[in-house]
Formats: structure tokens, sequence, C-alpha cells
């Protein structure tokens, strides 16, 4: 036995909740975090970084030991905005009916409170570990995620520092702990096409120019197949338009341009730069030489860990403490995952994942143990195998 700090996961996770780091802010959730694993021998660095025109980000990457192999925790102490129709105080981080209710209950200061306090444990049963254990949290995973992991990323290759393998917090279980494990995300293209027309009355048609209609036919024509029909790890692409817009308040003018954004999720049959080129193509052969304009910002390329050994880590650590087999699958939307990736092997686990982003959002305490106890696992296995 070590005599290291106890850190207890609810503590914590309640401690964290109550500062009201919504993103880009962090208000002293960092703080929290970086005090307890102070305390349990880390090293931290606290990496504020403020370029490309983003809110400035605060981060933190800690680690104890100097050693590979080399095992990471990463996550996000920023949360969504509060919205409406709360019950409990979204910062209080109160226990009702044995669930911690509070932003980031789900997603994801719990799971970050379940890193730290298994870590605590590991160490105090096993003493410091013949490797190395990092924390890289960041605070802009909900918003621009411009100066935060890809940024603390770029900041360890800088010093040669390698991460063997990671797993990230983010709320992955379904409707039960440990029931899902990501092991890689779809990629995500957002645009916004803009088609130009010419203006005139709607009783004369002919001497306008209509662009709703131009807009229309391009929409169509990117919508009326599907993509592809999937691929052996990832579900089929899918292309969801989000608005469709002419700011045209009079019932007898035809507009003089039409508006309209979509977003593609897409798995390992493209690119975000093929897809671009799909689109200008598609578009130049509808709009026959007439004005449009299309913008396009990649969130995110597919990315996957094919199963092998981290997945095999992971979902065993899940069946030794609540007796799931963990689906493998790569659903849901981004994460700070796309920009590990090309570090190291990365999976995603996390808490059920029910109410993230919602009111009320909440977690319940017997999964904050729980959960604390499958990454206590991950630890032994990786560095004890056993």
């Amino acid at each position: 036995m070590t005599n290291v700090a106890s850190i207890h996961p609810l503590d914590l996770a309640q401690a964290l909740i109550r500062r009201p780091s919504i993103t880009p802010r962090d208000e002293g959730a960092l703080d929290v975090l970086q005090e307890a694993l102070t305390k349990l021998g880390f090293t931290c660095h606290r990496l504020t970084y403020a370029d490309e025109g983003a809110s400035a980000v605060d981060n933190l990457y800690a680690r104890l030991g100097t050693a590979a192999p080399h095992f990471c925790f990463a996550g996000h102490t920023d949360v969504v905005p509060v919205g409406s129709g709360w019950t409990a105080d979204p910062f209080k981080a109160e226990v009702i009916d044995g669930y911690l209710y509070g932003r980031g209950a789900s997603d994801m200061k719990s799971a970050i409170a379940a890193f730290a306090a298994a870590t605590s444990q590991f160490i105090a049963k096993n003493g410091p570990p013949k490797g190395s254990i990092s924390f890289l949290i960041t605070g802009d995973e909900e918003g621009d995620a411009i100066n935060g992991t890809k940024k603390v990323l770029d900041w360890l290759r800088a010093r040669g520092e390698k991460i063997d393998v990671c797993v990230v917090g983010e709320p992955t279980s379904q409707t039960k702990l440990g029931d899902m494990v990501k092991i890689g995300r779809r990629g995500s293209l957002t645009a916004q096409l803009v088609v130009y027309g010419t203006q005139g009355h709607s009783a004369y048609p002919h001497l306008a120019d209509n662009p709703i209609l131009r807009l229309m036919k391009m929409l169509s024509a990117v919508m009326e197949g599907p993509l592809d029909q999937g691929s052996a790890h990832f579900q089929a692409s899918t292309i969801a338009i989000t608005t469709i817009d002419v700011g045209n308040a009079a019932s007898n003018v035809i507009p003089g341009l039409a508006r309209a954004a979509f977003n593609i999720r897409f798995n390992d049959h493209h690119t975000g730069d093929a897809l671009k080129a799909w689109l200008t193509s598609t578009f130049d052969r509808i709009a026959g030489g007439s004005h449009y304009d299309l913008t396009a910002r990649i969130s995110g390329e597919s990315f996957i860990t094919p199963p092998g050994a981290l997945s095999e880590l992971v979902v065993n650590a899940v069946k030794d403490v609540t007796g799931l087999s963990p689906e493998l699958s790569t659903t849901g939307g981004t994460s700070d995952a796309r920009f590990i990736k090309s570090m190291c092997p990365v999976c995603e686990l996390g808490m059920v994942g029910l109410t993230m982003h919602k009111a009320d959002e909440r977690c319940a305490l017997k999964d904050l143990d729980g959960l604390t106890a499958i990454y206590r696992r991950m630890l032994e296995r990786y560095f004890l195998g056993r």
C-alpha cells in the first residue's frame, strides 16, 4: 500500500460541476483538477492558447512518471450552455434519488472525476506505475476545438513526448454503463450554399431569375441517393439539410438570393476534400454558369482504431466490472479523439449519455462508482497484466 491522497469520485465530480465552465470559460474547473492531481504526485502544465481568431482556452496536461509505456486519460471540462427547463440548479451538483445532477454530470466532468479516483486507487494499492499515466484535459471541446487538444498534442510532439494509448471519457454508454465503446468516429463536413439570381415581381417571373428553383435542384441532386452503403466498421454516410433561408417577407417578390446549410457525416469511404470536390462538380453542372458560393468546413475526418490490443483492454475491463460485452461502435458526433488518433490508438468510454446537453443532465451514483472501477481495471490490466 502507498500513502497517497484519496480521491472520492463524487466529491471531485461535484467540485468540478460547481465551476460553471461554459465553453470556452474555465471558471476554475482546471484548478480543481490540478490540485487533486498534484496531491497524487503528477507534474502539471497549464497551457493557454488564444490564436487563430478564436477565444483563449485554458488546458491542463498532467503526467505521473517519465518512462514508457504511457497511458493517457483525455477529456474536457468545458460544458454547453445551460438552456431552459431545469428542475435542479445546473451548477449546484445536487444528489437527488441516487443521481448527481448538473451540467457536465454526463458530458463529461463525472468521467474526469472517475479518471482521477481510479488513478488514486491504483497508486494506493500498487504504487506508481512502471511507466506513465497522464491527463490531457481541454477547455474547448464543446466550442471551436481550435486552441485545445490539438494544440496540446503539438506541444507534446515538440517536447518529444509520446503517448502509447489513450482513453477518452466521452459519454459513450447508451442505456447501461459500458454497453458501448467508441473505436472511431465519422467525419463531419458542414456546408453553406448561397445561390444568386435576379430579383423581380412574382407576376412577371420571366423578367426575374429565381434562385430558389436552382437551390432546390442543387440540394435534390446531392440528396437523391445514398452516398454509400456503409463499411466494415461504419454506418452509411448521411446528409442532413439544416436550414433553407431566402429572407423574403414579401409574397409578390422573387428574391435575389437563396441560402441553405447542410451537414455530411461521412465514413471511411470518403475524405472531406473528396466530398468538397463532388459537391462543387455537382453544383457546377446544375448552375450552368449561374453564380453561387459554396463554403465547406471539415471539423474532422473519419477515423478508426481497428479492434486490437486497446479495444480488448477496454472491453475486458468493462466485463470485469459489469459483466457486459460492449458493442464496438463508430456512431455519434465528433470528439477530440479525432486529434488524438494521429498520435496513438484511442478508444472512448464514459457515462450513459441519455441526458447529455439536456436539461436536468445527470448520472447515477452507481455508474460513477462503476466507471471508476472500470478505469481502475484498465490501469491494472495495462500496467500489471492482470
